[in-house]
């Protein structure tokens, strides 16, 4: 059945920590751009820096909303966040909510991120450690940014850090509230200033048993490893993000048995799943097409 998901506004996909548009072939929400597209979306990924805090990368987007705004003659767009990628969306959703009809957070760290805690524990200000790793990590930003073509994009590892921390997003979320929950593990307003917000994201599965072939993916691997320095959310988050730490505006699901990488592609996994996490963006576009968004 040919699906509907020619929404009102165009939609906005943007990247999280280390994301781009493409790099040669191979497109970061390629998957998920070209599923919303055979849906009738009008789809556009913008160019952020690779690193960077919140508010940088939130003025990145901003100006190239309005290059889409003057484009395609519309007055608002729908942003789909992912990762660090939903506070840029937020922020711009809260400095210029008269160009914004929608924000949705896909495994956000609204709250902060344990990982991004204890790493900068780890990396203790202005000791040898701190600069070797913003050194490397900039120069790996760097390069991702020279494959995508974008070179000219500031980068700033230790800003991108500090914003996703507890600490850091707990800042930016006094200046930046709209659509946060009052009560830890709630749900917050659904529209604030005339934006909608959503959020949904993943856990990884209780039982490692239970992945099967996904189990030998490196990348999952990877995510497994990570969650185990969750102590907050111990078992419940998706290798980077907290379950509950997701929370934004109307809840569409936050427990998805799937991955931090993915939400965003389902060529990422090796595991058979009845959740097809590229059929949840076209679901929801449907969804924002419904509420005249």
């Amino acid at each position: 059945m040919q699906r509907n998901a020619n929404t009102h506004y165009p939609i906005l996909l943007v990247h999280g920590l280390f994301g781009f548009d493409r790099i040669g072939p191979f497109g970061l929400f390629h998957d998920v751009k070209q599923a919303l597209r055979s849906a009738g979306a009008r789809v556009f990924v913008p160019h952020l820096s690779a690193t960077h805090s919140n508010e940088a990368r939130g003025e990145q987007l901003l100006a190239q909303i309005k290059r889409v705004l003057d484009g395609t003659g519309a007055n608002k767009v729908n942003l789909i966040g992912h990762s660090q990628g939903a506070l840029a969306a937020r922020y711009v959703a809260a400095v210029a909510p008269q160009s914004v009809a929608s924000v949705t957070s896909v495994s956000g760290p609204n709250h902060g991120s344990e990982l991004a805690d204890f790493l900068r524990k780890a990396l203790e200000p202005g000791r040898l450690p701190e600069q070797v790793a913003e050194t490397v990590v900039t120069l790996f930003a760097d390069f991702l940014s020279l494959l995508s073509g974008n070179p000219s994009l500031p980068q700033n590892a230790v800003a991108a850090l500090n914003a996703l921390t507890t600490e850091g997003v707990g800042k930016f979320n006094d200046k930046y509230p709209q659509g946060l929950p009052k009560t830890w593990g709630g749900k917050g307003r659904e529209e604030v200033n005339g934006v909608r917000y959503y959020s949904w994201s993943g856990v990884l599965p209780d039982n490692p048993l239970d992945e099967g072939s996904n189990a030998l993916n490196p990348l999952h691997g990877l995510m497994r490893a990570l969650s185990r320095y969750f102590i907050t959310e111990a078992g419940q988050n998706d290798g980077l993000v907290g379950r509950y730490s997701s929370h934004l505006g109307t809840i569409i699901r936050s427990d998805y048995p799937l991955d931090h990488l993915e939400v965003i592609s389902q060529s990422t996994s090796l595991r058979p799943t009845t959740i097809d996490p590229i059929d949840l963006y076209v679901h929801h576009a449907e969804r924002l097409k419904k509420a005249g968004l």
